[in-house]
């Protein structure tokens, strides 16, 4: 029977953004080289033309074009291995898809590009985002790998990438990119100059690489990439790369139309010298708080992180604009402040809560040792400038909607309930309440204490950043296990996937779950 349409289209999807799997072996490694003084370079764009249709393929290039400059630092050899030709084949047979995903990375690729020649690197480099995680920055895998290279939370840290409640460095563009070039600059001496067992390594970790070549020396086979025995994500991952490198090398060939991309990076990186309201700072660029948080999708919530980095990219065009308002916007504008006279049974945890903060946050602000609060005592709380709805592409939003379409319950804590008692039987999970309701680390409550319950994912959130995955079942699993790792209820695994109660899991099986990654960031 020949494969449907549709058939080949979710193949080719989930080869494209195969590689969200991958896990990045941290463990493996010693100490990374010295990361660089945060920059913050001035960057101009000239305005970006709208994308075109397939005849684009076959326009003439010009000096300054985007593509050509890609083109001109090409250097990995392999292209006319079997496997590359097969992934070749796989792209060329859905153009359009391949032509979308490149689309969706032209706010950054300038940026990489321009970031990769600084380093002296192959240019295919600048291309691994399309491998890893189809140049989104929300892409999420079910390793916990996120942004645009898929760090895991592991080598994340390893590499200075911070994530808390207010900012995931593995989303921003600046930070990661940095971070997955600083780790690439490692693997690449690690392996003595030799680029595919670096990116094979950068895919499934060193170690697993070193072993695949102590295996061959043993055997007196060759070393090289193209002969090792390597796990299949990892075998599949550089051919892939090679592979769109050749499409994007001749893009006429496979009826590939690549959309003009300005040479210059599509934004500049703005030091903004403190915490800034992400409705303020749109307002004084001129632009729409969506668009903001495209360029600084590191950033979780309504305003930057207070401890920095303090810094946003700004559309090129608007910048010059952004730079003035910013100098003469008084500095207690940055932010919007209320009042919040303590009433009696108030805790932080539920003032927190009421206002869209964190208990550190209104400690640090109120200069408070603990937890301890006085009725009458007048609190500073900063929130949000603007109505909600102007930061829906924020996580922190999504989550919300996430949450009000499950449902919120009430729940009055009663004399020797625990957070664990609480949490089986609304089926949700104790680190779920202890967010939802921004309780100290501990989870310390009391009789008498209301609780605001969402059900877990019990309703599939709506919102653009809800991640998809696909989990294949391993030895030792359970259903809490799996629940636990992605901060999802057993009673939606159940449901998601049709497992009756007392229905036991199979290795290989494979279980649908859908992510909020700000759940998971948070406590990754």
């Amino acid at each position: 029977m020949k494969p449907t349409r549709l058939t080949l289209t979710v193949t080719m999807i989930l080869l494209l953004v195969g590689c969200a799997t991958a896990q990045h072996d941290s463990a493996a490694y010693r100490e990374p080289p010295p990361r660089a003084a945060e920059r913050i370079p001035t960057l101009q764009q000239a305005d970006q033309g709208p994308a075109a249709g397939n005849a684009i393929a076959q326009a003439r290039y010009t000096d300054d074009d985007f593509w050509e400059q890609m083109r001109s630092g090409f250097d990995l050899p392999g292209a006319q291995q079997q496997a590359v030709q097969r992934q070749i084949g796989t792209y060329s047979r859905n153009p359009r898809q391949v032509e979308k995903i490149f689309e969706r990375g032209t706010p950054y690729m300038a940026y990489i590009l321009r970031e990769v020649e600084k380093r002296g690197h192959p240019h295919e480099i600048a291309l691994l985002p399309f491998v890893e995680s189809a140049y989104d920055p929300f892409a999420y895998s079910h390793g916990r790998a996120a942004g645009l290279w898929q760090f895991i939370p592991g080598t994340a840290k390893l590499y200075g990438l911070e994530q808390d409640w207010w900012y995931d460095g593995r989303r921003d563009v600046i930070a990661s990119t940095d971070a997955a070039l600083d780790y690439l600059d490692q693997l690449h001496a690690e392996f003595e100059g030799d680029w595919l067992l670096a990116l094979a390594a950068y895919n499934s970790g060193s170690g697993t690489v070193r072993a695949a070549i102590r295996r061959n020396e043993r055997a007196g086979k060759p070393t090289d990439f193209w002969h090792l025995k390597l796990p299949s994500e990892t075998a599949s991952y550089v051919p892939r790369l090679l592979a769109i490198s050749a499409i994007v090398g001749h893009p006429e060939r496979y009826a590939v139309a690549l959309a003009p991309v300005d040479p210059e990076p599509a934004f500049e990186v703005v030091d903004t010298r403190g915490q800034l309201d992400i409705g303020i700072a749109a307002e004084l660029a001129g632009i729409d708080t969506e668009e903001l948080y495209q360029f600084n999708p590191g950033f979780n919530r309504w305003a930057t992180h207070p401890d920095g980095p303090h810094r946003l990219a700004i559309p090129s065009e608007k910048t010059e604009a952004f730079l003035q308002g910013l100098q003469e916007l008084p500095a207690e504008q940055r932010l919007k402040w209320v009042r919040h006279d303590v009433k009696r049974g108030d805790t932080l945890s539920q003032i927190a809560q009421r206002y869209d903060t964190t208990i550190a946050v209104l400690r640090t602000t109120n200069r408070l040792q603990g937890s301890n609060i006085r009725i009458g005592q007048h609190l500073l709380v900063p929130v949000a400038a603007h109505d909600p709805e102007d930061y829906r592409a924020s996580l922190a939003a999504r989550q919300v909607r996430a949450q009000r379409s499950s449902g919120a319950v009430n729940h009055v804590v009663s004399t020797g309930e625990s957070l664990w008692s609480i949490a089986r039987r609304h089926g949700v999970q104790v680190n779920q309440i202890i967010r939802w309701n921004r309780l100290d680390s501990g989870g310390a409550i009391r009789p008498g204490q209301q609780l605001v319950l969402y059900g877990g994912a019990a309703a599939v959130p709506s919102g653009k950043q809800i991640r998809t995955i696909r989990y294949t079942v391993r030895n030792g699993d359970s259903l809490y296990g799996i629940s636990r790792k992605y901060n999802v209820a057993v009673s939606d695994l159940r449901r998601w996937n049709d497992l009756p109660e007392g229905k036991y899991l199979q290795p290989g099986q494979r279980l649908k779950l859908y992510i909020d990654i700000t759940d998971v960031a948070q406590n990754s």
